[in-house]
């Protein structure tokens, strides 16, 4: 054995005793950012209540008990009741749950939209880059909450159509988002190296290129909710969501503005319960932001 051979196989001895310290996932970074555990702490709370509803409950949430009208928070009505006798938190419980279903439902309508229709806008470019293009800007024209209204005076009031009116207004923005990232990554070498072993457009756009930009997509996805639940209770305060009796903290919240001096309580938690899990969903949204 030579002394060149000898030194040669050093280096290599040596890389091998070196360990390879993997990033760790966005998962466990994302647990690393104490404002992101708090939002996940609080919307996981507030879920879990909700969801629990039938299980912390045995009231109707819109039975009316004229016997109780008006009852301050006591150890038997934990947040009291409104002016109709119905339990504040029963209907807390349940109009969670609506607020919820709203909020998710409009996100993921118009992240599925958006996404599709800007990724096709940034893939193939031309007319069809320019008509979805086109959309988004006239979509962009109206303000969110304005344009959600003027959907649901088309449709009817209704939780249904609420959560198809909030989801239209919230297309644009996953639009130019995804239309953005498709544009940059389809430079990129992996896309270059799918199309030399014959993958298809529609495989290399789905399988290789949303997979790669799905990180700023699920921002704005988390980010969407909170925007969604805003607007579906505004709807609902305006009288254009969810129609009474059901219990939505939209509507509650506008039930309870006329007896603020005598039932401040009846406005107070719903208010508390928007306010609580937009709060969590946007902490939620920075902390994935962060990690890009």
């Amino acid at each position: 054995m030579t002394a060149s051979s000898s030194v040669s196989s050093a280096p290599a001895a040596t890389a091998q005793q070196i360990p390879v310290r993997r990033r760790p996932r966005w998962g466990a970074r994302l647990l690393q950012r104490p404002a992101a555990v708090v939002g996940i702490l609080i919307f996981v709370a507030l879920a879990g209540m909700v969801l629990a509803a039938p299980w912390l409950t045995d009231l109707d949430p819109m039975k009316v008990n004229p016997s109780s009208i008006l009852t301050a928070p006591n150890a038997e009505a934990l947040m009291g009741s409104d002016n109709l006798g119905r339990d504040v938190w029963t209907r807390f419980l349940y109009g969670g749950r609506i607020s919820l279903i709203v909020g998710l439902s409009a996100a993921l309508l118009g992240a599925v939209i958006g996404v599709v229709c800007g990724a096709l806008a940034g893939y193939y470019g031309g007319r069809l880059d320019a008509f979805f293009s086109w959309v988004a800007e006239v979509l962009l024209a109206f303000p969110g909450i304005l344009l959600a209204m003027v959907v649901v005076s088309v449709l009817g009031a209704g939780i249904s159509n609420t959560i198809i009116a909030v989801g239209i207004a919230l297309i644009p923005s996953f639009l130019r988002m995804a239309r953005g990232s498709v544009l940059s990554a389809r430079q990129e070498v992996y896309v270059e190296a799918a199309r030399v072993v014959g993958a298809t457009n529609g495989r290399i756009l789905f399988r290789h290129i949303l997979p790669n930009i799905s990180r700023p997509l699920l921002t704005l996805l988390t980010l969407g909710v909170g925007g969604a639940i805003l607007e579906g209770a505004a709807l609902s305060f305006l009288g254009l969501g969810a129609q009474p009796p059901s219990p939505e903290w939209g509507a509650m919240l506008n039930a309870g503005q006329s007896f603020m001096r005598v039932g401040w309580w009846i406005g107070l938690f719903p208010g508390l319960g928007i306010f609580l899990i937009v709060l969590s969903v946007n902490l939620i949204g920075d902390g994935l932001s962060d990690l890009q």
